[in-house]
C-alpha cells in the first residue's frame, strides 16, 4: 500500500527495496546512485562516502541519504562484495524524454560475492566460486558454478566430507537452503571468515523444482546425457544455484551448457589441514599467494591458464595414464624450445576468452571486451598451426578441440573501429561504412560547422549587410544576428522571422535554418542511440557462440599451463618423473621447489629420498630443530603432487608410485577460536591419519605428541609409529625430536633412521642441510637456542641443568630394545626447582629399611648402595 507522505519518487524507491530487503539498493537518479534510510547508513561506513539527509526541513523524520557518481560504480560495488553483502543495482529503464511522470527505473542485476563477472570485482588469477550444499540424512549434495566462465560441476559427499570440499573450492559465496539454518555443518562453513553463507527458501532445493530448473536451462529432458542421475542429491543444489543465478542476474545464462559431475575418486585426496600445511595456494601464516607453492610454479601468461593451474594443484590426478598424458605433452614442449617460445608469444597477447564470453552471453560485455574478444580469436590460427603434427598426444587433441569461430571474429571486426570507447552510448563505436544511415547522421552532425559558415557568407552576399553573423544557443538554438542600424534601415529580407531583439541587434531566423536546425541538433542523438542498438545486435549475435567462446578459451588455458610447466621445467632443471603404480618413492637429488625457486641458484642443499618395500616404506629423521627436517619431508610431498598435475619435479631422477591419499601432518595450528588446544587438534589431524591413509598413501609427520608430556609424547608417537608401519604399510616420513624412537628401527623392519647432517667445531655448530642414513645422538636445543638470540645468561644456566640431567638420567631397564622412557636417580639437587617433585630413589630405599632386624654386614651394604645413589 502506498504511503500519501511520501513523494512519488520515495514510493518506488521503497518498492523496490521491498523486493530484497537484504541487499544495498543503488538507485540511478540522474548521475548518482543514492541509498536511503538504513542502507545509507550503512554504505556510509563501509564506503567513506558522506552521510546526508533528505527533507531536513522534517527535523528526526529526515531520511538519511549517501551516494557516489555513477561512474564510480564498479569501485564501490567490489568494496560492498567484499565485505560479503549484496548490491541490487537499480537503473532507469526508459526514456525520461518519453517518460509520463516519474521515470520507470528497475532492479537490473543483483551483485552478491559469488555472482561476480565484471574484470574490475575478479582476481583474474582466481576463480570465483557460487556453491549449493543440501543435506538429506548422513549425506550432503554439493554443487557449485564460476558465473564468469560459465563452468558448473557438482557431487555427492558425506557429512565430514564436506570441509575438506570447501577448503578445495573456496567459494565466495555459498547457498542454503532455510530448512538446514540451524544445522552443525553449516556452524562449521560460517566459522570460515572467507566464506558468505545465504540462506534460500527450500522450495529451490525441491526435487521436482530443482531437474525442472537444470532441464529447462539446458533445454533437455534428463540428465544422463552429462553422465549425472536425475535422482541424485547434488541434482537439488545444483537446481538451486540455477534458480538463484536467474533471479540476481536477470539476464540470459547461455554461456552455462554443461553440468559436469565431479569423481573424488579419480583426484588425489587432499584434506583441509594438509593444504593448509603444505601452503599449496595459499601461505599458512599470511594467507597470501606469493610465497606459496601456487606462486612459485605459475609461468602461465593468461588468466584464463592461471585459474586452471591453480585447479590442477588443488584437484591432483590419480590417474597413471591421464598424468602420463600431460606430462608427455611437457616434454615434447621442454624439448621444443621454438615450438614453447611461440605458443608462450602468442598466449601473451591474448584475453581473457573464457570471460569475456560470459559477459557476452550475460549481455554485459563492452564495446572493448568484444574488440578484446576479436582480438584474441585473431590469435587462434597461429596457435592451432604451430600445434599442428605434434608427438604427443595431448598436444595433438588441443590442436583438433581448437575452433578458430572466423565468422564472429568477422563480425566483430566488420562492425567495430579498432580502439572502441569504453561507454555503448556515447557514440564513436561504430566503423564507418558499416551502417548507411549511421554514415549519414554522422555526415550531417560533422559537416554542421562548414553549412554553417557556408550559409551565413551566402546571406551576406543576398543581404549586403557585412555585419551578419549567424549564432547559436542552447535556448533559442540557431539565429541569424544584425545590428539594430542595419535592421532599421529596412534591408531585412521577408523570409526572416523576428526571434528576439538584444540589447544591440536583433536576431532571426529562416525556415531553412531552422530545418537545418532540427537535423544537426538531432543527428548527434540519433547517431548515438543507433550505435547502441547496432552494437546491441552484434552482441546478441556474438552470445549465440558464446558456448564455443568459451570452449576456444579452455582450449588455451590448457595449452598455456602444459607450456607453464615446461617452462618451469626448462628454467629450474626439472625432470619428467617416471610415474609408477607400486607404492615407491625414489627421488635422486631432490629440491624443495618453494625453496629452490627463490633461494640463490645452487644454495638449497639436494637430497635423495627413497621409500620402497626393499629400502623401507617409513623414514623416521631425527635432528636439531632448524636443520632442515620440516623442509626435508614437506619437499618429498609437494614432489609428488607436481608429479600428480602432470608436472615436472625438481630432481635429478624420480620414480614415484602414484598416491591415493596425502596427509600433512606439520607444524603446531591452534584452534582455540574453536575452543580445541593445539594437541587436541594435532590429536584430531594424526585420528584423521590413522583412520583414512591406505597403504597406497603418502603419510608427513612432524614432530608428532609435542604438545603434551615428554612421555606422553614420546608414548603416543612411538605408538602411532609402530601402527603405521604394522597396520596401514603406506609410506611415511616422521620427523621428530624424540631420539628415543630411532629404537624402532631394531624391531620394525620396513622402517628407517635418518637424522640432519651437522658440523661441530670448538662449540659452535654449522647446518648442513643434508639427510644421513642413522638417528641423530643429540638434538643441539641449546645452539639453536643461542642462534635464536636467547640471552647468554639463561643459555649459561641450560647447559648447566642439561649436564646435571645427562648424569643424572639412567636408561629404565625395564623396557626391551631401548630406552623409551628415563627414570631419575635422584632430584635433590635441584630442590625447589621444577624437578623437586621427582621420587627420590634414596629416600626410597631408607623408607623399605628393616632398622631392628638390620644385620652389621647388611648395614655395610646398606650405607655402599645409599652412597652410589648420592653421587
Amino acid at each position: 500500500m502506498s504511503d500519501p507522505s511520501l513523494t512519488p519518487m520515495m514510493q518506488q524507491y521503497r518498492e523496490l527495496k521491498a523486493r530484497d530487503p537484504d541487499a544495498l539498493l543503488l538507485f540511478r537518479m540522474g548521475d548518482f546512485y543514492e541509498m536511503f534510510g538504513e542502507d545509507a547508513e550503512r554504505a556510509s561506513a563501509l564506503l567513506g562516502i558522506a552521510l546526508t539527509t533528505r527533507d531536513r526541513d522534517k527535523g528526526d523524520a529526515a531520511v538519511p541519504m549517501a551516494g557516489f557518481p555513477h561512474p564510480a560504480l564498479e569501485s564501490y560495488l567490489a568494496r560492498i562484495v567484499q565485505a560479503g553483502l549484496r548490491a541490487a543495482v537499480c537503473e532507469q529503464v526508459e526514456d525520461a524524454k518519453l517518460a509520463k511522470g516519474l521515470v520507470r527505473r528497475d532492479v537490473v542485476r543483483v551483485v552478491t560475492p559469488g555472482t561476480l563477472t565484471d574484470d574490475a570485482l575478479l582476481d583474474p588469477k582466481s576463480p570465483n566460486y557460487l556453491a549449493a550444499v543440501v543435506e538429506s540424512g548422513n549425506k550432503l549434495g554439493l554443487a557449485w558454478v564460476e558465473l564468469s566462465t560459465g563452468k558448473f560441476s557438482l557431487s555427492g559427499l558425506l557429512r565430514h566430507e564436506l570441509a575438506d570440499e570447501m577448503a578445495r573450492l573456496n567459494p565466495a559465496e555459498t547457498l542454503v537452503s532455510e530448512l538446514s539454518a540451524d544445522a552443525p555443518w553449516l556452524k562449521g562453513l560460517r566459522a570460515n571468515a572467507g566464506l558468505a553463507v545465504t540462506i534460500r527458501p527450500s522450495w529451490d532445493f525441491q526435487p521436482e523444482e530443482a531437474r525442472k530448473t537444470l532441464h529447462d536451462q539446458f533445454r533437455t529432458a534428463t540428465l544422463e546425457g552429462f553422465g549425472v542421475d536425475d535422482r541424485a542429491l547434488e541434482v537439488q543444489a545444483a537446481g538451486a544455484l540455477v534458480a538463484y543465478l536467474r533471479e540476481t542476474q536477470k539476464s540470459s545464462l547461455g554461456h552455462i551448457v554443461r553440468l559436469t559431475p565431479y569423481r573424488r575418486a579419480e583426484t588425489l585426496s587432499l584434506d583441509e589441514m594438509t593444504r593448509r600445511s603444505l601452503e599449496l595456494t595459499r601461505t599458512l601464516r599470511e594467507g597470501k599467494r606469493e610465497g606459496s607453492l601456487l606462486h612459485v610454479i605459475d609461468r602461465t601468461v593468461t588468466p584464463m591458464g592461471a585459474r586452471l593451474l591453480a585447479d590442477y594443484l588443488t584437484s591432483p590426478l590419480t590417474s597413471i595414464d591421464l598424468i602420463r598424458e600431460r606430462s608427455a605433452a611437457v616434454e615434447e614442449l621442454v624439448g621444443d624450445a621454438s615450438l614453447r617460445g611461440d605458443l608462450r608469444e602468442k598466449l601473451g597477447e591474448a584475453y581473457d576468452l573464457e570471460r569475456l564470453a560470459a559477459r557476452v552471453a550475460t549481455g554485459r560485455a563492452t564495446p572493448r571486451d568484444l574488440a578484446a574478444l576479436a582480438r584474441t580469436l585473431a590469435l587462434l590460427p597461429a596457435i592451432k598451426a604451430r600445434l599442428t603434427a605434434r608427438r604427443s598426444p595431448r598436444l595433438a587433441q588441443l590442436e583438433a578441440a581448437i575452433e578458430l569461430c572466423p565468422e564472429v571474429r568477422a563480425s566483430i571486426e566488420g562492425a567495430l573501429v579498432s580502439d572502441p570507447p569504453l561507454s555503448v552510448k556515447e557514440g564513436g563505436l561504430i566503423r564507418p561504412g558499416y551502417h548507411p544511415e549511421l554514415d549519414r547522421l554522422r555526415t550531417v552532425s560533422r559537416d554542421g560547422k562548414s553549412w554553417i559558415t557556408r550559409y551565413q557568407a551566402e546571406q551576406v552576399q543576398r543581404t549586403g549587410i557585412p555585419g551578419l553573423k549567424i549564432g547559436f544557443n542552447q535556448v533559442f538554438g540557431y539565429y541569424i544576428e544584425v545590428t539594430h542600424a542595419q535592421a532599421s534601415r529596412g534591408e531585412i529580407p521577408n523570409d526572416y522571422i523576428r526571434k528576439q531583439t538584444v540589447k544591440n541587434a536583433e536576431r532571426y531566423y529562416t525556415a531553412e535554418l531552422k530545418e537545418f536546425e532540427n537535423e544537426v541538433r538531432n543527428a548527434d542523438e540519433r547517431a548515438n542511440a543507433l550505435e547502441y542498438e547496432l552494437f546491441a545486435a552484434l552482441r546478441d549475435r556474438v552470445s549465440a557462440d558464446a558456448p564455443r567462446l568459451i570452449q576456444a578459451g579452455s582450449v588455451l588455458a590448457q595449452v598455456d599451463v602444459l607450456a607453464s610447466f615446461a617452462e618451469l621445467a626448462a628454467r629450474q632443471g626439472y625432470c619428467r618423473p617416471d610415474l609408477s603404480v607400486d607404492p615407491v618413492f625414489e627421488v635422486e637429488a631432490g629440491r624443495h621447489p618453494v625453496l629452490d625457486a627463490v633461494m640463490r641458484p645452487g644454495d638449497f642443499v639436494p637430497n635423495d629420498v627413497a621409500l620402497h618395500p626393499d629400502a623401507g616404506m617409513i623414514l623416521l629423521i631425527t635432528g636439531p630443530n632448524m636443520a632442515g627436517k620440516s623442509t626435508y619431508i614437506r619437499q618429498v610431498a609437494l614432489t609428488s603432487i607436481l608429479a600428480q598435475i602432470g608436472g615436472f619435479v625438481p630432481a635429478r631422477r624420480a620414480r614415484i608410485g602414484v598416491v591415493d591419499r596425502l596427509f600433512a601432518r606439520v607444524g603446531a595450528t591452534d584452534e582455540l577460536s574453536r575452543g580445541q588446544s593445539t594437541f587436541m587438534v594435532e590429536m584430531t589431524e594424526t585420528a584423521n591419519i590413522l583412520n583414512n591413509a591406505t597403504s597406497r598413501s603418502l603419510v608427513i609427520l612432524d614432530e608428532i605428541g609435542r604438545g603434551t608430556s615428554t612421555f606422553d609424547g614420546i608414548s603416543l608417537a612411538w605408538a602411532i609409529t609402530e601402527h603405521i608401519h604394522d597396520n596401514v604399510g603406506c609410506r611415511t616420513l616422521f620427523a621428530t625430536h624424540y631420539h628415543e624412537l630411532v629404537e624402532l628401527e631394531k624391531t620394525k623392519p620396513r622402517l628407517r633412521n635418518a637424522n640432519v647432517a651437522v658440523s661441530e667445531h670448538d662449540g659452535e655448530i654449522v647446518f648442513l642441510h643434508r639427510i644421513n642414513a642413522g638417528g641423530a645422538d643429540q638434538s643441539y636445543g641449546i645452539h639453536v637456542a643461542r642462534l635464536a638470540g636467547v640471552p647468554s645468561p639463561v643459555l649459561d644456566r641450560a647447559r648447566e641443568i642439561l649436564a646435571f640431567l645427562e648424569k643424572q638420567h639412567g636408561p629404565d631397564p625395564g623396557l626391551p630394545e631401548g630406552p623409551i622412557r628415563r627414570k631419575v636417580k635422584t632430584g635433590r639437587a635441584l630442590s625447589g626447582s621444577l624437578f623437586a617433585a621427582l621420587p627420590d630413589p634414596l629416600l626410597e630405599e631408607l623408607r623399605h629399611v628393616d632398622v631392628v632386624g638390620l644385620q652389621p654386614d647388611q648395614a655395610l651394604n646398606l650405607l655402599r648402595r645409599l652412597k652410589e645413589l648420592a653421587e
